[in-house]
Parts: structure tokens; sequence; C-alpha cells
């Protein structure tokens, strides 16, 4: 019987392009402004008190106005709306108050994120693509003078994106196109998020930076703002207040511990390539959704290893990717939309968050697990 022939292996991982992040002593200086904004904008006593309902006059809670008004300071933006539905919620409101059906919106030549694709169908909004890597490309679009607005993903869509998303905001501003931009697993861990740059508003989930499940917001400009308000004036759509408190608890928080995350991740991707866990292949800093290793093994086990780094604490899938649940390290299979752009990746490639945890744990469960699967 001849002899079975290993399983051809995939090209290399793509170069990757990971987002600047913020150092932890910048992180500790951006959690205290973070409280200098709330206490402009809440007495003491507010803090353990939370209204509900379409108030009269704000038209929403007043506890949730409050903790709208401290995420408008602390972004340097005009105005900030929370929404239901999270980031998707978000994003949804965002592009809803901004387009009608029909209306021409561009976006990058990639796979769109998956639920995004979804809101965009809904919305029945005309899609143009170019490819935001290449800026003859973009900027020939944004000549074309067809698009008053524009989509930008922060973090990548394609393993392989390059794009700076100052410079692609910066480029759209000039030519008199407005923007949305998609903040999702970047808000709070890069020096600067889509509205601080530029951008007409930022839309991002606060499910993500531990807040409670379902709460996202939009920050921006006060006339989208005003329409995205208007759209959400039933009280079954509101944040309610206890809702809000809740979300800006959680982000006193978030600086400090996303800059620990990265610099773990950091730590980890050194010492994988230095050779300390056989079995690793290949390792990249990727912003594939959230900053995190993507690990090309030297076996095609990527499917089984999450199962096997269960076992040893891992989480094996995420619940919000980077959500209060989250504190176990994450090892788990390519976004669905890396896998629609890289499909040959998924036998043999991972990614791995840290979460809450040290280097240490991430590596030893990762030779464990790789240890496990040999047998």
């Amino acid at each position: 019987m001849p002899a079975q022939l290993p399983p051809e292996r995939p090209a290399q991982l793509p170069p990757t392009f990971p987002l600047a992040t913020v150092p932890l002593e910048d992180a500790v200086t951006r959690q205290f402004r973070l409280l200098e904004a709330t206490a402009a904008h809440f007495e003491g006593h507010q803090l353990f008190e939370a209204d509900a309902g379409v108030v009269p006059g704000p038209g929403r809670p007043r506890t949730t106005a409050r903790v709208e008004a401290v995420l408008a300071d602390y972004f340097g933006a005009d105005d900030a709306a929370l929404v239901q539905g999270a980031g998707t919620g978000a994003i949804r409101a965002a592009l809803g108050a901004a387009l009608s059906p029909g209306d021409p919106l561009l976006i990058h030549r990639a796979p769109v994120y998956r639920t995004t694709a979804v809101t965009l169908r809904g919305l029945g909004v005309r899609t143009t693509e170019a490819d935001f890597n290449d800026r003859t490309a973009l900027g020939a679009a944004l000549r074309s003078g067809a698009h008053p607005w524009a989509y930008v993903q922060h973090s990548r869509q394609r393993l392989a994106d390059s794009y700076d998303p100052g410079e692609v905001i910066a480029a759209c501003r000039a030519a008199g196109v407005r923007t949305v931009v998609d903040d999702n697993y970047t808000v709070m861990r890069v020096p600067a998020s889509g509205v601080e740059l530029g951008a007409d508003a930022s839309c991002f989930s606060l499910f993500k930076l531990h807040g409670p499940e379902g709460v996202g917001a939009v920050v921006g400009a006060r006339d989208l703002v005003a329409r995205v308000r208007a759209d959400n004036y039933s009280g079954g759509g509101q944040v309610q207040g206890h809702q809000a408190l809740d979300a800006l608890r959680a982000l006193t928080h978030v600086p400090v511990m996303w800059a620990l995350q990265s610099q773990v991740g950091t730590e980890i991707a050194a010492r994988l390539t230095a050779g300390e866990v056989p079995g690793v292949a290949e390792v990249r800093i990727a912003n594939a959704q959230d900053r995190c290793l993507l690990l090309r093994l030297d076996r095609p086990v990527a499917r089984e290893l999450p199962a096997a780094a269960a076992r040893h604490g891992a989480a094996p899938y995420p619940v919000g990717s980077d959500s209060r649940y989250e504190i176990a390290p994450l090892v788990y299979r390519l976004s669905g939309s890396a896998l629609e752009d890289s499909p040959e990746l998924a036998d043999w490639t991972v990614r791995i968050n840290p979460m809450r945890a040290g280097a240490d744990l991430v590596i030893g469960i990762l030779r464990r697990s790789l240890h496990d699967l040999k047998g």
C-alpha cells in the first residue's frame, strides 16, 4: 500500500499590519480623563441613582443623557447616543440616520463583517467598493463625487489590510465625503477612535467594553446623532438609566485593561516566535476583529485545538469578544470574514486572545494542548 502523503501545507500567513495600541502609562492618563469627564456631568449622588423611561424634555432617561454627555466629552465629539443592539445596533442606527434606501455608500473592497452585511442589505443602500489600501484607487472613488458617505471599519477586514484609518478619513473629509466608522474592537485600545480622527460618527459596542449586554454607542456629529436619537424615540428602544450607569462603570477600567492585554499579546508573540512551544510554525499579531495572535501550526489540527485547549482552561469560543464574561484566554478559529478571504488557513491557523491572563498561562495551555493532539 503506498505511503500516504502529508496534507498540502498552506502558504505562510500573510504580512499583517497591526494597529498601534496605547501604552500602559498613557492608558492610566486616559482612565483619569474619563473620570474627569464623569465629574463634569454627574453630581456624586447621581452615580448611585438611575431613572427610566421617555422623560419629558430629554426624551430618554436623564441618567442615560448624562452618560451620553460623558462619552461626547471624553471623545471630543458634538454628541453621543446610546442605543440597543450593541455594536451592530450602533452601526445600523448611524447608517440608517445617514442614508436612505438606494443611496450610494463607499466601502472597502474586502469581505464585509457578517452582521454589517445584514445591515447594508436591510437598509437597501448601493455599495461601491474601493481598495482602501490603494491610495490611488481610493482617491479616484472619492473624486468621482458619487458618494456622499463612506463606511470605514477601523479594525482589519482582511488579514493583509494595511491602510491607515486616519488617512482614509482625512482623504474622505478633503473630498467632502462624510464617514461612519465601525470602531468595534479598537475603541479605547488604539490612540484615536474614528471620531477623534475626524469621522462624522464612531460606532461601537459597550458590551465589548465590559458593559451590559446589548448596549452600543454612536458618538459624533450633532446632526447625525440627533437623527439617531429621533429615530430611537420609542420607550422600548431606550437604553435605561441603570444600563447606562453600568456601562459607564465598566468603562472606567477598560483603558488600563486593554493596555495590559496588548502588552501580554506582544510578549506571547515574542516567546512563540523564539520557539518556546513546539508545534507553532508561525506567529503574527493582527487585528483580526480584536487584536489577537494568529498561529500557524506545523500540523493541520487547528479545528481540534480549541476543544483541546478548553480542557486546560481556555475559552473555546467568544461571547462578545472582550466582554465581561471573557476572562480566560481564547483559543478559537479565524473569523468568518478572514476565512472567507483565506479559506486555506482553516486547518492550520488559530487565533489567540489572552483576555485577562498572563503570558505564562497562555503558553502553558498551548503547549499542553498541542501535546495532547499528538497522541
